[in-house]
């Protein structure tokens, strides 16, 4: 039997790890973690057949840099975790200098954590403005069962994590769309907020937006006090669909009027556009279910796919 010579034996060590499915994050990244993978693949035989080690090197230095990247993962410090809810988190990343991320509108990154071993990644959509100097700031849900939540959980102050991308986002232009109709489910909200935003501070821009937020019951809501400094815009307006609560006395005066109890189903779906100022654009973002359920309610209603888009 032939042993394999030390030689051989460090080239194996060096070769990169084939992803495991857990690791990509199915979100249409490009470059995918599996494109990233046979690029690194190509280099690696490339190295082997010169044996040439140094070819190797280039993509060890751009992880040093401290910019985010869409082909390797850079290392991010935490510096604040605020708990939203019983289950849901906002964290905040440094960013050197008064660098900023520069993502367009609705942009996700993508985390990779480890978790016994195995190697996990999941696609977030920062909720700070684009044009944020210094640091960046992501809405993560964690579940009682998840696997990238269990090492989510562990995350204090001061520790690095690693991101990369950015990818995909919603190629928003101001009064481009008469109205945008933003129907976000649970940590949906998070790529509708940058857009949100990006439409207040922009005094040229008279998009009107109907943005619904659905959560199971009003506890659940976050980010309260942003949703209703932006309700406050001439041109924005709030439902909450809260499927959870069974009447409307307990809630707060301010949100009674604006409040739906039970689900988002097919006929709140053709009020809610009935009601939109103009013929609405359609955002969604939610659970894969919700996503399915959303576009046949506006199908029903008579909004075509082109004017919809999913995140």
């Amino acid at each position: 039997l032939q042993t394999m010579s030390g030689n051989e034996h460090d080239w194996l060590a060096l070769k990169p790890q084939e992803p495991s499915p857990s690791q990509c994050c199915g979100g249409g990244c490009k470059p995918c973690i599996y494109d990233v993978y046979e690029k690194e693949l190509a280099q690696w035989e490339r190295a082997k057949a010169k044996q040439d080690k140094s070819l190797l090197m280039e993509k060890k230095e751009q992880s040093n840099n401290s910019e985010l990247n869409p082909d390797t993962f850079t290392a991010f410090s935490i510096s604040s975790v605020e708990q939203l809810t019983e289950d849901t988190y906002q964290y905040r990343f440094e960013l050197p200098g008064n660098s900023s991320l520069c993502l367009s509108l609705g942009q996700h990154i993508v985390l990779r954590g480890a978790v016994n071993g195995l190697e996990v990644q999941r696609a977030y959509t920062p909720i700070s403005p684009g044009k944020a100097e210094g640091y960046f700031e992501v809405l993560i849900k964690c579940y009682e069962a998840g696997i990238m939540s269990q090492y989510i959980k562990t995350w204090k102050k001061g520790d690095m994590v690693f991101w990369r991308g950015p990818f995909g986002g919603f190629p928003y232009r101001p009064n481009k769309h008469g109205e945008l109709l933003m129907l976000a489910s649970g940590t949906g909200l998070a790529p509708m907020l940058p857009i949100l935003q990006s439409i207040t501070d922009d005094e040229e821009d008279e998009t009107f937006v109907t943005l619904v937020c659905c959560f199971p019951t009003f506890d659940k809501i976050y980010l309260k006090p942003l949703l209703q400094d932006l309700a406050r815009y001439w041109n924005i307006r709030m439902f909450y669909v809260l499927s959870q609560e069974t009447s409307l006395e307990k809630l707060p005066w301010s949100y009674q009027e604006n409040t739906y109890t039970g689900r988002l189903d097919e006929g709140l779906m053709k009020t809610i556009i009935n009601s939109c100022r103009r013929r609405p654009f359609v955002l969604i973002c939610g659970s894969s279910a919700f996503n399915e359920d959303m576009s046949r309610y506006l199908k029903a209603a008579g909004i075509e796919e082109d004017s919809c888009f999913v995140f």
